[in-house]
């Protein structure tokens, strides 16, 4: 076997960082925060009223905030969910990013590898990479939750 020359190192995080241009702009998110090379790079205000919104098949929607690269290489996708009443997002998953969810409105029970449990607004829920986790709506109201992912973007593992 070689051994790896810096300017093999060099050619590597080069192609790194297409593939990270690549990805960014197959999620289709990418927002004002985020030059033409996929990188978040500037400091930007998101109104609320002027972010894009999405009609969900259950009755929700959802508002995409950022999606792209930190200069020091993670990639960050943000958003905020509405979920009606008695509603699921989606069946329990696990991906390969992590994620933290912060609940701004209602009653949302929680599954994860431990015991169910309720969170209502201003809990926090933290998803670790690779494990599954779900979540529904078990208020009488909307909930509204903000999720922020960090890691690979990646489909979700259904099932």
């Amino acid at each position: 076997m070689s051994e790896l020359t810096r300017r093999d190192f060099a050619a590597g995080l080069a192609s790194f960082a297409a593939l990270g241009t690549v990805l960014a702009e197959a999620q289709g998110k990418v927002g004002p925060a985020t030059g033409s090379d996929g990188m978040l790079s500037k400091s930007v205000v998101f109104q609320y009223d002027q972010l894009p919104v999405s009609q969900s098949a259950n009755g929700g929607s959802t508002r995409a905030v950022l999606s792209g690269f930190l200069p020091t290489g993670e990639f960050v996708e943000v958003h905020e969910t509405s979920l009606p009443a008695g509603q699921m997002p989606h069946p329990p998953h696990q991906h390969t990013h992590s994620e933290f969810i912060f609940i701004r409105e209602g009653q949302i029970e929680y599954v994860s590898d431990g015991p169910t449990q309720t969170v209502g607004p201003g809990g926090i829920l933290f998803n670790a990479s690779n494990l599954r986790h779900g979540l529904k709506n078990i208020g009488t109201t909307t909930a509204n939750y903000f999720v922020i992912a960090i890691g690979v973007p990646s489909t979700p593992i259904l099932g």
